[in-house]
């Protein structure tokens, strides 16, 4: 089984993500690093202070790690973009507004990107692009935990 994890940043994909390869004994994998280290990033945005994505060499890494891989996690805000047929489900986190931007706080993030991000929650972009490709999606709220039992039941 597939499962990628997506959301907006600071709402808890990559704690959920490896709680679930943990419990379901699968690979995770987390794109972020891939984006780094293999080098598909279109060039560094200065303002916001990240990498920018091209999202269909990505997805290429991405497919090639599924092929080798029966049983995988894919932890990334991006994730939610790999075609319907690469993808058994997605997980979609969300958090109250309050908690994700105490979060981004922490990370250090500069009001325009905490902004964004919260504008980006608020408006389920993650949630609603999933639903756009078509993926089978399952909506977890990290505002106060997660019962990691009953979710690996869910998913099951």
């Amino acid at each position: 089984m597939i499962i990628a994890v997506s959301g907006t940043p600071g709402t808890g994909k990559t704690t959920l993500a490896k709680k679930i390869a943990k419990a379901l004994n699968y690979r995770y994998l987390n794109a972020g690093r891939l984006i780094v280290n293999k080098r598909i990033s279109e060039g560094y945005d200065k303002k916001r202070r990240c990498y920018i994505v091209d999202v269909k060499k990505l997805n290429r890494i991405l497919i090639g790690e599924i092929r080798k891989y029966p049983n995988i996690i894919i932890d990334s805000h991006l994730s939610h973009y790999l075609p319907k047929r690469y993808v058994d489900l997605c997980i979609i986190t969300k958090c109250s507004l309050k908690t994700l931007e105490g979060r981004l706080k922490k990370k250090r993030y500069s009001k325009s990107k905490i902004r964004e991000n919260l504008d980006c929650e608020i408006f389920d972009v993650c949630l609603n692009e999933a639903k756009e490709v078509g993926h089978k999606v399952i909506v977890v709220d990290t505002s106060k935990g997660v019962r990691i039992n009953e979710l690996v039941k869910r998913i099951k």
